[in-house]
């Protein structure tokens, strides 16, 4: 049992052998609001999208895809475009 105690760690006693905490330290601290943790990055959107699954032909979504980053975006400019064309929305 003695060897067990000798092999651990002496308790911390004195507040002024803490480490000093650098910038790092607070930069990945989690940020609180009372008892209620704040959530990084943007808010949210008042209207958020929803995410489904779509089926395309492989021509099609080859072709959207090679148009370049934000094709889904385009897709989806293209429906609502395609909906207001027939007076839908």
């Amino acid at each position: 049992m003695t060897a067990k105690k000798l092999s651990t760690p002496k308790p911390w006693k004195d507040p002024d052998d803490a480490p000093t905490l650098g910038a790092a330290f607070f930069k990945s601290a989690d940020l609180y609001e009372g008892l209620k943790l704040k959530a990084r990055g943007r808010p949210k959107a008042v209207t958020t999208k929803e995410p489904v699954k779509l089926r395309l032909d492989a021509d099609v979504l080859a072709a959207l895809r090679a148009s370049g980053d934000g094709w889904q975006t385009r897709i989806n400019d293209a429906l609502r475009a395609s909906l207001r064309l027939t007076g839908q929305i």
